[in-house]
């Protein structure tokens, strides 16, 4: 399925982290010490822009350049791992998600993987023992402090040139949403999700727009190649593009059962956005344009649909896993707030990162505000919209809290960092 993060290279294996923050215009312009794990995010350049101008950087320059200086102790400290931010501890998680990296990473996939990936001198085995170091360290280390501190010893670190080859990267995060669905259509659920077709490799390229797939209303598309492959009907059409957007959904179906879809293919197109359609059109104002602003915007305008969605000429395909959780590309279960989306060209699959970021937390009242937090987090999906060195997306868990924190989340970082034991 689906934003920045960082790489560690050991001598006898790999590590990845990433920071969230644009460091040197805060500690420059903003005159702002980062020290705790609560602060309050200061106004950053506005993301948007980035994502305006489509920035790229030089093809002449290469994709990661070593870090000149050591790193603040305040990037590293995963308090997390012991419970912040009203959450509970994640321990147990985090050393289940290396695991997952470590269970793709012993599959004759990973070995094909690995033979495509032309990044010098990372290799599977040295993610393996990088994973097997780090998953030691997580399990003696007393504190974030500790545990950060083992890091800094063992590893040097190279950070990505991001979208501009300035280091900017786009943050982004994506979720599991819960809907309710149906396996037969009704007069009520009238929008279907599609399997993946059994003749897809042999389809011809360019392939099918999702107008030409489906229609411009969405319900077109028993009429052509995606006859009888429909797995499930939906109420809404915004639920069921939704559920490609993100990658995943659980399912309440109408007898009662609860099951889970997951990403089975997609078709050779990138993801466009239909938030960025409706501000080009002077609908909606660039600025502030989340996830829950533009589902306002069609709930308000349902009409609209006809003309944006099929702007999007990307088309997922969907299994389904019977309840198990949401996974990834890599076919591993994803774990909320440890597990990224990112460029599989460019980073290692299933490699670990360190994410330094500014994210939304839900207050005591239910509010949300962003704290800035460091997570080691595992490089284990990818994403139509996810290329290039610049663009990160953050795994944030099931439901409706975690689609809220999932749409309020675009922040800008810096960019993936590799890293070598020393």
């Amino acid at each position: 399925m689906r934003k920045t993060l960082t790489l560690i290279i050991l001598n006898v294996g790999l590590l990845m982290i990433a920071y969230g923050l644009v460091l040197t215009f805060w500690q420059q312009y903003v005159n702002i010490n980062p020290v705790s794990s609560n602060l309050l995010i200061p106004e950053l350049p506005d993301p948007q822009i980035l994502l305006r101008d489509s920035l790229k950087p030089p093809n002449s320059l290469p994709v990661l350049l070593p870090v000149a200086k050591t790193l603040p102790d305040y990037m590293g400290l995963d308090d997390q791992i012991w419970g912040e931010n009203q959450q509970a501890g994640d321990q147990i998680a985090l050393l289940k998600s290396i695991d997952n990296s470590l269970r793709y990473l012993s599959s004759a996939k990973s070995i094909s993987d690995y033979q495509k990936y032309r990044i010098p001198g990372i290799t599977r085995d040295r993610v393996i023992r990088s994973l097997t170091r780090f998953r030691q360290l997580v399990r003696t280390s007393r504190d974030a402090a500790q545990l950060w501190s083992m890091v800094q010893k063992e590893f040097v670190l190279y950070q990505s040139i991001g979208r501009d080859g300035l280091g900017n990267v786009l943050f982004t995060a994506y979720y599991e949403p819960v809907y309710d669905a149906s396996r037969t259509p009704t007069a009520e659920y009238r929008y279907p999700i599609y399997r993946l077709p059994p003749n897809f490799k042999s389809w011809a390229k360019p392939h099918p727009t999702r107008q030409q797939l489906e229609g411009k209303d969405g319900l077109q598309a028993s009429k052509g190649k995606l006859k009888g492959l429909e797995l499930f009907w939906l109420r809404d059409r915004l639920e069921a593009y939704f559920i490609q957007i993100q990658g995943s959904a659980k399912l309440r179906l109408t007898d009662g059962t609860i099951t889970t879809v997951g990403y089975a293919g997609n078709t050779a197109y990138n993801y466009s956005s239909i938030g960025k359609a409706l501000a080009d059109d002077e609908k909606l104002p660039l600025e502030n344009l989340t996830m829950p602003v533009i589902l306002q915007y069609f709930h308000q305008n349902p009409q609209e649909l006809d003309n944006y969605l099929p702007r999007d000429r990307s088309f997922v395909f969907f299994q389904e896993n019977y309840g198990h959780p949401a996974t990834g590309s890599l076919s591993v279960p994803l774990t909320a707030e440890r597990s990224i989306a990112t460029d599989k060209s460019i980073m290692p699959p299933g490699a670990l990162a360190l994410i330094y970021a500014p994210f939304p937390y839900a207050d005591g009242n239910q509010k949300m505000q962003f704290n800035t937090v460091s997570r080691y987090v595992l490089d284990q999906d990818t994403g139509g919209a996810i290329k290039g060195a610049g663009r990160v997306d953050y795994f944030v868990g099931t439901g409706k809290l975690a689609g809220e924190k999932a749409g309020m989340t675009k922040n800008m970082g810096t960019s993936p960092v590799l890293a070598g034991r020393l």
